[in-house]
């Protein structure tokens, strides 16, 4: 294999990680904190995406702009859902799953009623690419998968170097002991699954000059964001950051001597094969 063709799948992988990373860093986010199987979570990538092609298509703002807007929106929602639907639910696993799947259903319905079957674009923000070294690099892939590590180191700081980070991650190892200790546990999990549905709606968001944008897009995305944590280990924030990368060099290898088809199959076999030797995942704690 040459230097090009290696330099391409890396590139190609990097890009396509770094996207996978915010998706499932949210999600198990929401189940480390809550012990959730979100199944709404590639709804909340659907409903931002089309959040910021109803604000730069339609109201013709600008897109940056749009992304905060349909991030905040987002996150004020996922706000009401958690209060109002899921932490009745408190510690019914079983319920809050089913709950999800309700809500994505509804989510997808809405979608499809106020926009219709038929798939839109957002226009790009960059043409063309860079090529270094005879590796090709689309300028507007770059600069969303600048704009994903930039958030994604943002948020590593705030969950390693702040109070309220910290406060996450002792909820998530022991809510009984946290709460023992003064920590607001259900104001935590609030503010775990906001978080989690607005990196979810950030995903969907920097997707949105990429790839078409439909009442289903959200499927793939959770699929591969599912995978990620299970690579990772459900529940560890820095397992799905190495399973997302590790999921992307995958399938960008895989699609590269192959197809985009095959390389979700051999991805699906390589969890299969993990999960036979190492069910708690990478990063995981053994049960």
């Amino acid at each position: 294999m040459s230097m090009q063709l290696f330099g391409q799948i890396l590139v190609n992988g990097l890009f396509s990680g770094a996207t996978y990373v915010l998706m499932a860093t949210g999600f198990t986010l929401i189940f480390g904190i809550m012990r959730l199987v979100n199944f709404a979570h590639g709804e909340f990538y659907m409903v931002g995406a089309f959040l910021v092609y109803t604000m730069v298509v339609l109201l013709e703002l600008p897109f940056f702009v749009a992304i905060v807007i349909a991030v905040g929106l987002v996150v004020l929602f996922g706000f009401l859902l958690e209060k109002l639907l899921f932490r009745p639910l408190h510690g019914m696993e079983l319920q809050g799953m089913i709950m999800a799947l309700a809500i994505g259903i509804a989510l997808q319905s809405a979608a499809l009623l106020l926009f219709g079957p038929q798939e839109v674009t957002v226009p790009r923000l960059l043409k063309g690419a860079w090529m270094i070294g005879g590796v090709a690099i689309a300028k507007d892939r770059a600069l969303v998968g600048a704009i994903a590590v930039v958030i994604l180191i943002a948020f590593y700081w705030f969950m390693q170097r702040t109070q309220t980070g910290l406060s996450i991650h002792a909820v998530a190892q022991d809510h009984r002991t946290a709460a023992m200790m003064g920590i607001p546990t259900r104001r935590t999990q609030a503010l775990a699954f906001t978080l989690g549905a607005g990196l979810a709606a950030l995903a969907g968001a920097l997707m949105a000059p990429i790839y078409d944008i439909g009442p289903y897009m959200g499927e793939i995305p959770m699929l591969k964001a599912f995978i990620v944590v299970i690579i990772g280990g459900l529940g560890s924030i820095p397992g799905a950051a190495i399973g997302g990368l590790l999921l992307g060099l995958l399938e960008s290898g895989f699609a590269t001597f192959y197809s985009q088809n095959i390389a979700m199959i051999l991805s699906f076999t390589f969890v299969v094969v993990l999960l036979l030797y190492k069910p708690q995942g990478l990063l995981g704690k053994a049960v």
